[in-house]
Parts: C-alpha cells; sequence; structure tokens
C-alpha cells in the first residue's frame, strides 16, 4: 500500500519570499526524519542563483531537500525547492514540472502557479503554507486551495519578518490556520499524520 494513502494528505506546498531563508531553516529543519508527505517550495531568489538554498536546508534537515527536475515524481519525505527563474507546477500525476513562462505578479518561480496547479492535482488532500514575504503572491493560490477543500496555513503577519505576503493572504483567504513560524512545522507534522 502507498505510504501517503494512509493520511488524508498527499503533499505540502510552501510559499515565501523576503525573509524566506530564515523561515525555511526554521520550518524544513524542523520535520521529522519520515514525514510522510512531499514538500513543495517556491522561494523569491535571484534568477543567477544556484542551487545553495536546496544544499544548505539539506544539511540541516533530517528529511531530503533538492532542487526539482523536470518530470520528477514527488516522493514522500522528500523537499522539492523550484529552481531560480523556473515555476514549478504539479501535473494531475504527481509529476513536477518546470516552466520558463512569463512571470506571474512579477515573479518566476511564483507561488500562485506551484499552489493553483497542486490544488488541482491533489484537491483536498493538500497543504498550503504562506509564510514571510513582500508582496501578494500566493493569496490567489492559497484560495484555490482553500476552495478544493485543502488547509491553508498562514504565517502571523506579525510574527513575519515581510509581512506583505502573509497579511495579504490573511484578508484574501481567511486561512485555516494563523500561526507564529515556531508552530509551522508542528502543524504540519501533526496535519499530516492525522
Amino acid at each position: 500500500m502507498d505510504r501517503n494513502s494512509q493520511h488524508r494528505f498527499r503533499a505540502v506546498v510552501v510559499g515565501v519570499s523576503s525573509g524566506g531563508v530564515d523561515a525555511l531553516k526554521q520550518v524544513i529543519g524542523s520535520l521529522p526524519a519520515g514525514f510522510p508527505l512531499p514538500v513543495l517550495v517556491v522561494a523569491h531568489i535571484s534568477p543567477e542563483a544556484d542551487n545553495g538554498l536546496a544544499l544548505l536546508l539539506d544539511e540541516l534537515s533530517a528529511i531530503r531537500v533538492k532542487e526539482a527536475d523536470e518530470l520528477e515524481k514527488a516522493a514522500a519525505g522528500t523537499v522539492y525547492l523550484a529552481p531560480p527563474n523556473y515555476h514549478l507546477l504539479v501535473e494531475k500525476d504527481a509529476t513536477l514540472s518546470l516552466s520558463v513562462d512569463p512571470p506571474v505578479r512579477f515573479a518566476r518561480p511564483s507561488v500562485d502557479v506551484l499552489f493553483g496547479s497542486a490544488a488541482d492535482a491533489f484537491g483536498p488532500a493538500l497543504i498550503g503554507v504562506v509564510m514571510t514575504g513582500a508582496g501578494c503572491d500566493g493569496s490567489w493560490g492559497l484560495g484555490r486551495i482553500k476552495d478544493a477543500g485543502g488547509v491553508t496555513v498562514v504565517q502571523d503577519p506579525a510574527d513575519a519578518v515581510a509581512d506583505s505576503m502573509p497579511r495579504s493572504a490573511v484578508e484574501a483567504v481567511g486561512p485555516d490556520h494563523i500561526v507564529p513560524l515556531e508552530r509551522i512545522a508542528p502543524l504540519l507534522v501533526r496535519l499530516a499524520t492525522s
């Protein structure tokens, strides 16, 4: 039996921007070995960046962290980062795809692109998380997750390094959970194992 079929959820998607590296270190670094879901991440970083963020997070984490590859199947217990300057999407069969389509809300990769495609692929079996960042990327996509019956989580804007992205998500979506950064990983573990 597929390990994911034992749980309500099939994946977690995360979006961050300004202040996102430290937020990801906190959250990804706190997920335990054996975390039962794939975690797909869009972080707004320089288009010229290399895979240094994936390497850093992998060293700090009990679960595997890597940049997503085209046509890779999302596997439990692995964090997939959108490569710089590529949108990350999820196909219906949970295969990952990369796109160089134009930026969305001035961003490529775009949180909204990932969240929207993941909502289509996973429906109510998806957890969406918006954390620290500037702008409003992620609000529309988090709304898609909520409309599909998934669970929505937003970092408390008062706790964020840059509060406009989480504040926009709170105002647009009315998320299921608004929590400080240090409570996001424990919440994800609780949801993933429920």
